[in-house]
Formats: structure tokens, C-alpha cells, sequence
């Protein structure tokens, strides 16, 4: 039988990028234009990289390009970047029966810290979430592969890194470093702190093996908090409609 198939979306962050594959083995990855809007970028971008990548992407006799599965990266991350993706993933599996497989974005980024030569025991992922607080989860090395302890959760960066000495990444780091330092943790290398889609196929190929798909009509974005226009628009509504008796 031959491999899946597969293109990976990463869209939570300002680093958007796309990776194709045949099964566990990666065949191609691309980023998207440096500050450019994924809605804009994510078709494109997917069709190059497709036709790039020719042969086993498609079918013989049509010459139609051919997908068996698409793994995307769900947050929590940028509201509007999580749409793109998982909107596009809905649209392949109910157009041509793609298969859908649904990968933590945090999980994403603390799968980077396995490419050290020491990758830490204890590895906290944050991202900003605003008002001094991050999009945040905790892992633990073993057998090669962090695991989830907690997360992801909505917390200030010194109540999320309590008990012991947390080496950090994640997009958060940049907005969050006097109140990570506060707390006694590790910032580790720059580079590891975005995510990727090579990394979304990396974890999207474990699920898939154990069958963890996901149906186009239950694949949402995880936000943990409501987009801040959403709350801003129920704070004036709230004003306009006054007090009720």
C-alpha cells in the first residue's frame, strides 16, 4: 500500500508555513511570505508547493492534484490565522475526502525542543495572550517524547511556572522574559520558539497511526479565551443596554 499522502498547516503564529509528506517521511516545507496574511498566502502557496513537488502528489491519468491527509496545527494561537486553517482543512475533507487530523499547537512548538542534543526533562510552552498573561503548558521528557502535564491554560507566567525550574519556549518568551527570568526558569534558543508545519506532520503522523482523526464538522479552533473583539462587543452591548431590572 502506498504512503498517505499528507500537507501539514501551521497558521497560529506570525510564521505561517505548509509541509508535505508521503507518509512519516517529509518531502517538502515552505514558509509563507515574511508578514504576509495566511488567508491570502495558505492556497497559493500549497498549490506551488504541490506541483513542486509533482509525481506522487498526483493523479496519472488527470493530472489533478491529490491529498490523502491534512494535519493542521489548532492553537491556541492567532484567532484569525486558526479560522484560515481549519476552514481550509473542512473544505478538503467535504470536497475530496481528505482525512483530518487535529494537532495541538503547543504540542507543535515543545516537539522543536526535541532537536537538541540535551532536550530538557521539564519544558514549559507559552504564548502572549495579552494582559500580562500567556496561552501556556507544561511537559515532561520520556522515552524521547514530551507529554503533556498540564495545559493548555490562561495564566500569568509566574503562576504557570511554579514547582520547579521550567526551561521555556514558545512566541511568548519575547513579550514575557522579566516575569519568566521572575520565576526562575530557563529561556532556551530563539529558533525553537515558532511553530512549524514539519513539526505538525511529525506529531499529526502519531495520531493518525492510532486513528485519532477528526470529522470536518468537529474540527474548531482551541482559542482558551474569546477573540478580544468578541468581549469588546459584549462590553458595549452590555453599556448601551444599561442595567435591567
Amino acid at each position: 500500500m502506498s504512503p498517505p499522502r499528507i500537507l501539514a498547516i501551521e497558521t497560529s503564529g506570525r510564521r505561517g508555513s505548509i509541509a508535505l509528506a508521503l507518509g512519516e517521511k517529509l518531502v517538502a516545507e515552505s514558509p509563507f511570505a515574511a508578514d504576509a496574511e495566511h488567508a491570502r498566502e495558505l492556497l497559493p502557496t500549497a498549490d506551488s508547493l504541490i506541483r513542486r513537488a509533482g509525481g506522487d502528489f498526483f493523479d496519472d491519468a488527470r493530472q489533478v492534484p491529490r491529498l490523502d491527509q491534512c494535519y493542521v496545527s489548532i492553537g491556541p494561537g492567532s484567532f484569525t490565522g486558526l479560522r484560515v486553517a481549519v476552514t481550509f482543512a473542512r473544505h478538503l475533507a467535504l470536497a475530496i475526502g481528505v482525512k483530518v487530523v487535529a494537532v495541538p499547537t503547543l504540542d507543535v512548538i515543545a516537539e522543536n525542543a526535541l532537536s537538541q542534543s540535551s532536550p530538557p526533562d521539564r519544558l514549559a510552552v507559552v504564548l502572549d495572550a495579552k494582559r500580562k498573561q500567556v496561552f501556556g503548558a507544561l511537559y515532561k521528557l520520556r522515552a524521547g517524547r514530551y507529554e503533556r502535564q498540564q495545559g493548555p491554560l490562561l495564566a500569568a507566567p509566574a503562576e504557570l511556572l511554579v514547582g520547579e525550574r521550567w526551561s521555556v519556549i514558545g512566541e511568548g518568551v519575547a513579550y514575557h522574559r522579566e516575569a519568566i527570568d521572575a520565576a526562575g526558569a530557563v529561556t532556551l534558543d530563539e529558533s525553537l520558539c515558532w511553530p512549524r508545519a514539519a513539526m505538525v506532520h511529525r506529531i499529526g503522523c502519531s495520531l493518525a497511526q492510532a486513528g485519532k482523526f477528526t470529522a470536518a464538522q468537529e474540527l474548531v479552533p482551541v482559542y482558551v479565551r474569546r477573540p478580544e473583539a468578541e468581549e469588546l462587543w459584549e462590553k458595549r452591548q452590555a453599556s448601551r443596554d444599561g442595567p435591567t431590572i
